[in-house]
C-alpha cells in the first residue's frame, strides 16, 4: 500500500466516521486515498468516511472539535502544508485548552525539501509544539503506520488533547507493507498512564472520604469539564443523588449534572448564577471533580470557598493538584471508577448524611437569587429569547456558541439534561467557534437538534461556513443575537474604562445577515425584531425541516449579570438591577494593569 493508503486504513481501523479538511498540493495523495477508500467500501451511495470540506481550515478544526465534544470520540482534520497547517493553530490551541481530543494530519513538503523554504512550507513541529498535546513528524515511512496509531492513542488517553501529525508528500507516496498493528515506543508517556490506571480508591481511602463528608453540614460538588471528558457524569450524578450533595458546574462542565435536578445549582464563576456562587461561599466541604480552579471561577483563590473546612480534589492530571488552591485530600486517577467505588462503599456501609437544612438553604438561594432581567422593556431582551428557546427544547438540544455575551446568556438560560449537549470555547474564548462546531456536532449526532447561538461579531469570524451547512443540507438552526458590536467588550468598557468604546462599537452595520444566509442557500432566513413575535417565530424557526437562520435584533444595552470583576471574589459580585445582591456589592473600581480581561 502507499503511505496515503496506509494512513487512511489506520483511520478506518480507529473507527473514524467523518473527516474534516481542505485540500492542497502536499496532501493530495491522502485526499485521493480517502476518495478511493470511500468508492471501494461504500454501499448504496453512502460513504464510510465522508470528507467534509469547510470554507477555511480553521473551520475544519472547530468542526472536528464539535464532533469530538458531541460524540466523545477523536475528531480528525486533514489539511495541506503551509497555510493549511497554520490556519489550524487556533483550533489546536483551543482543543488543548479545553482538553478535547482531535488528530490534525498536515501535508508537508517532501522530506528532502524541509528547511529550504519550499513552496507552502511551514515549520509545523515548531509552531504546533507550543500549542498541541504532542506533534509527530514522519520522516521514516516505515514508521508511518505506527505513528498514526500512536497519535490517536495520545489524543484520547489521560487528559485528552490535540495531536498534530506532519506527513511529507514523499512519505504519502511511498509504498510498503501494511502490518495492521504496531505503535511507537513512548515509554515515558505510557508509564505515566500506567500509574494513573493502577490507581484505585480502596476501602481506606473511601473511608477517609466519607469520614470528611460525615463531618460536613454543607457539602458541595464543584464539577468541571473533566467529569464529561472522563465519561463520569453518570457516576457523579449517582454520588450526588445517593448522598444528597448539591452540584455547581463550570462553563465546561454544564450537562454533567442534569441542570433541572433539585440538587443542581447550575454554573458558578465570573458569569455564573448568583445562587451557585453564594452556595460556594456557604459550603463547608468543597469537592472538586475534573475542575482546575481557573481564574474565571476562583479569581481570588484565598477567598474562594473560604468557609470550607476541607477541599477535596479529583483529577486525572497530577499537575492540577495544589496548582491554584491547596487541597486537604486528593485523588489522581480515572474519575468514573473512583466515583463508582465511592457510591458502592457508601451504599454498602449505609452512609446517610444529615443535609436537610443545607437542601432547604440551597432551594432558598435558587429562589431568592434567580436569574432575571428587564421583563418590561419594549426591546427584545436576549434573556427572553433564550428562555423561550429553552422552553421549546426542554434541555435536550445540542447548543453551540461563539464567544461573548450571547455565550454567557446561553450558558445561564439553557438547560442541559445530559453531557455533551453544550459546546463552547471555554479557556481560549475563541470567537467564530459556534457555527463550525455545530456542523461537527450535527455530523456526530445526525438525529439531534443542533442550535448555534451566535453573536454578530462571532458570526463574522467564520461566516463562510454558512455555505457548508447548506452544501451538506444539515438541519442546523443558526441564531444570531445582533447588538451591532462586540457586546461583552462593550460591557467591560462601560464598567472599567469609563464608557470609552474603543474598537468594539465598530459600526460594521452594512452586513445584512438574512441576505447572506439566503445567498448561501438557507431555505429559512428571517429577522426577528419585535418582542411580541418571539414565541411564534422561535417555534417556527426551531421546527423548520432543514437549515434555518434567524437574526434577532436585541437590546444593544443588555448586559450579562451576575458578573464578578477581574481579580475579585464572589463577595464583590455585581448582580445588576434585576437580581438581588446578598452583599450589596457595587460596580467595581477601575482595574489596575495587572488584572485580566
Amino acid at each position: 500500500m502507499s503511505g496515503a493508503e496506509i494512513l487512511v486504513q489506520v483511520l478506518a481501523d480507529e473507527g473514524v466516521g467523518t473527516v474534516f479538511g481542505y485540500s492542497g498540493g502536499a496532501i493530495l495523495p491522502t485526499y485521493d486515498a480517502v476518495f478511493r477508500y470511500n468508492a471501494e467500501h461504500g454501499e448504496g451511495g453512502d460513504e464510510p468516511m465522508p470528507l467534509v470540506v469547510p470554507a477555511n481550515e480553521q473551520g475544519a478544526g472547530f468542526m472536528a472539535a464539535g464532533y469530538a465534544r458531541a460524540k466523545g470520540r477523536v475528531g480528525v482534520v486533514i489539511v495541506t502544508s503551509g497555510p493549511g497547517a497554520t490556519n489550524c493553530v487556533t483550533p489546536v490551541r483551543d482543543c488543548m485548552a479545553d482538553s478535547v481530543p482531535i488528530v490534525v494530519i498536515c501535508g508537508q513538503v517532501p522530506t528532502g525539501s524541509i528547511g529550504t523554504d519550499a513552496f507552502q512550507e511551514a515549520p509545523v513541529t515548531a509552531i504546533m509544539g507550543a500549542v498541541a498535546k504532542h506533534v509527530l513528524l514522519v520522516t521514516d515511512p516505515e514508521q508511518l503506520e505506527s505513528t498514526v496509531r500512536t497519535a490517536f492513542e495520545i489524543a484520547r488517553t489521560g487528559r485528552p488533547g490535540p495531536v498534530v501529525l506532519d506527513v511529507p508528500k514523499d512519505v504519502q507516496n511511498w509504498e510498503g507493507a501494511f502490518r495492521g498493528e504496531g505503535r511507537l515506543a513512548i515509554p515515558g508517556y505510557r508509564h505515566r498512564l500506567d500509574i494513573i490506571d493502577s490507581q484505585a480508591l480502596g476501602e481506606d481511602r473511601c473511608q477517609e472520604f466519607f469520614s470528611m463528608l460525615a463531618k460536613s453540614e454543607r457539602p458541595l460538588i464543584y464539577a468541571g469539564g473533566g467529569v464529561i471528558n472522563g465519561n463520569a457524569s453518570e457516576a457523579m450524578r449517582a454520588l450526588s443523588e445517593a448522598f444528597g450533595v448539591p452540584v455547581v458546574t463550570t462553563l465546561m462542565g454544564l450537562g454533567c449534572m442534569d441542570t433541572m435536578s433539585p440538587l443542581a445549582m447550575h454554573m458558578l464563576g465570573m458569569h455564573g448564577t448568583a445562587y451557585a456562587n453564594y452556595a460556594v461561599d456557604d459550603c463547608d466541604l468543597l469537592i472538586a471533580m475534573g475542575a482546575r480552579f481557573d481564574d474565571r471561577v476562583a479569581g481570588v483563590p484565598a477567598r474562594f470557598a473560604s468557609k470550607a473546612r476541607r477541599v477535596l480534589h479529583f483529577d486525572i492530571d497530577p499537575s492540577e493538584i495544589n496548582k491554584v488552591k491547596k487541597t486537604d485530600w486528593h485523588y489522581v486517577g480515572r474519575l468514573r471508577e473512583a466515583l463508582e467505588s465511592l457510591v458502592a462503599y457508601g451504599s454498602r456501609t449505609g452512609f446517610s448524611g444529615n443535609f436537610a437544612e443545607w437542601h432547604t438553604e440551597i432551594a432558598e438561594l435558587k429562589s431568592t437569587y434567580a436569574l432575571n432581567y428587564d421583563r418590561e422593556s419594549p426591546l427584545v431582551q436576549p434573556h427572553y429569547v433564550l428562555e423561550t428557546m429553552n422552553r421549546l427544547t426542554r434541555g435536550e438540544a445540542i447548543v453551540s456558541t461563539g464567544v461573548g455575551q450571547h455565550q454567557m446568556w446561553a450558558a445561564q438560560y439553557c438547560d442541559f439534561r445530559d453531557p455533551r449537549l453544550w459546546l463552547t470555547s471555554g479557556s481560549m474564548g475563541t470567537m467564530g467557534f459556534g457555527l463550525p462546531a455545530a456542523i461537527g456536532a450535527q455530523f456526530a449526532c445526525p438525529d439531534k437538534l443542533v442550535i448555534d447561538v451566535d453573536g454578530d461579531g462571532s458570526m463574522r469570524m467564520n461566516l463562510g461556513e454558512l455555505e457548508t451547512v447548506t452544501t451538506y443540507d444539515l438541519p442546523i438552526k443558526v441564531m444570531v443575537l445582533n447588538n451591532y458590536g462586540d457586546g461583552m467588550v462593550m460591557q467591560w468598557q462601560r464598567l472599567f474604562f469609563k464608557g470609552r468604546l474603543a474598537g468594539s462599537d465598530k459600526s460594521l452595520r452594512k452586513k445584512d445577515f438574512v441576505k447572506t444566509a439566503e445567498a448561501d442557500g438557507f431555505p429559512y432566513a428571517k429577522r426577528l425584531d419585535r418582542k411580541e413575535d418571539v414565541p411564534r417565530v422561535l417555534e417556527e424557526f426551531l421546527g423548520f425541516d432543514g437549515p434555518a437562520f434567524l437574526e434577532v435584533i436585541i437590546d444593544p444595552a443588555a448586559g450579562v449579570y451576575p458578573m464578578v470583576g477581574p481579580g475579585l471574589s464572589y463577595q464583590d459580585m455585581i448582580t445588576g438591577d434585576f437580581i438581588p445582591n446578598r452583599y450589596d456589592a457595587k460596580e467595581p473600581e477601575d482595574p489596575d494593569a495587572s488584572e485580566m480581561f
